[in-house]
């Protein structure tokens, strides 16, 4: 018990959706035996009162017949057999009613509690079962003790319901012995309602109190302790310390990509030493479009690769600053840039054909 504690005290976290879906996977899933015994005796009540009366009529004439006719039944040698499987056949089809009835109560009362489930992990066999050393932890584990009071109180409770039911029928129960033959059944159910019925107010406090417990304690059990928060989230969602590295691949990959397309470009739009944009175009083009950006350092490199490769540099600040924040890399411009980007390529076009003109003069 008291290695158990710190492991309690440590789970903290409520349990996650994956952990819920394990749990039911295992077959670990809130249940009260005392919720399928009031089911029962509900279903018990319910036969009692509207079934009772004719199947015990019905079994009591065919026992009248049986002891009426006693001496003509011949009971040797295979008609002894015929004779016993019709008695039987009797007192089955009597019971197989408040069986089936029973069984579905049952059933019910599981379904009410938990959604179905079908685990083999509950009756698999296990060393722990099986231990002398376990057996004995849980003889005497703080569940057997509360086990052991919770059985003491039903007792209690259920006994205390019964006798105060019966005990006002005390005067009857000493006349039965003069009864005539015919009432007893009769008194026997009217005093066999009374119990069940009695029974069933006692459990019904009974079980709910007793789910109310079981689903507090296996919503303890649940619980995750915070690493194995971080443990489940790993593993659903990745470690962040991959997710981070693969990230800052994908981002050099792409820088690269873009640092590679620089050189192609027709001209750089630059804020001094903040932003930079790369813009390519040609005749075919309806609009410029845009091959590479950054700030800072990225702006730097940038403005380095395009000087390395003879990429014309414009510094223009609100239109670099208005490019990098409304233009995504290989996409064109937006319509209401069109006139300050076609004044600036429009510079850089005059500028080499310029330089071409003076490039061609025959020197002297």
């Amino acid at each position: 018990m008291s290695d158990e504690a710190p492991e309690e005290s440590s789970k903290t976290e409520d349990p996650s959706a994956k952990k819920l879906e394990d749990a039911h996977k295992r077959g670990d899933v809130v249940k009260s035996q005392e919720v399928t015994t009031w089911f029962m005796l509900l279903g018990a009540a319910g036969l009692m009162a509207m079934l009772a009366p004719g199947t015990s009529a019905g079994l009591a004439e065919t026992f009248k017949i049986l002891l009426a006719n006693a001496d003509q039944f011949e009971v040797g040698g295979p008609a002894l057999g015929s004779f016993l499987w019709g008695l039987w056949g009797s007192i089955i089809l009597v019971a197989l009613v408040p069986l089936v009835v029973l069984t579905a109560c049952a059933i019910a009362a599981n379904l009410i509690q938990h959604r179905p489930m079908l685990s083999l992990e509950p009756i698999t066999p296990k060393l722990s079962k099986i231990s002398p050393l376990a057996g004995a932890k849980r003889l005497f584990s703080t569940e057997a003790l509360v086990n052991f009071a919770k059985g003491l109180a039903k007792l209690s409770i259920v006994g205390a319901a019964i006798f105060f039911a019966v005990w006002p029928e005390r005067d009857r129960m000493d006349t039965m012995m003069t009864t005539d033959p015919a009432m007893i059944l009769e008194t026997f159910q009217s005093l066999g309602m009374k119990v069940i019925l009695s029974s069933l107010i006692a459990v019904t406090f009974i079980a709910l109190a007793d789910y109310l417990y079981q689903r507090n304690k296996w919503w303890k059990r649940q619980k995750m302790t915070l690493q194995e928060v971080k443990d489940e989230f790993k593993q659903m969602e990745g470690d962040p310390k991959i997710k981070g590295r693969i990230r800052q691949l994908r981002m050099e990959k792409s820088r690269q990509r873009m640092m590679a397309a620089v050189p192609d470009a027709t001209v750089v739009v630059m804020n001094p030493t903040h932003y930079a944009v790369a813009l390519k175009y040609d005749k075919t083009m309806q609009a410029p479009i845009c091959v590479a950006k950054g700030v800072d350092a990225v702006a730097l490199r940038i403005r380095g690769v395009a000087e390395e490769n003879r990429v014309p540099v414009v510094e223009n600040p609100p239109l670099a600053r208005a490019l990098y924040a409304s233009v995504e890399i290989d996409d064109t411009i937006p319509a209401e840039h069109f006139k300050a980007v076609a004044q600036v390529i429009g510079y850089v076009m005059r500028l080499k054909d310029k330089r071409a003109w003076r490039g061609s003069e025959p020197r002297n």
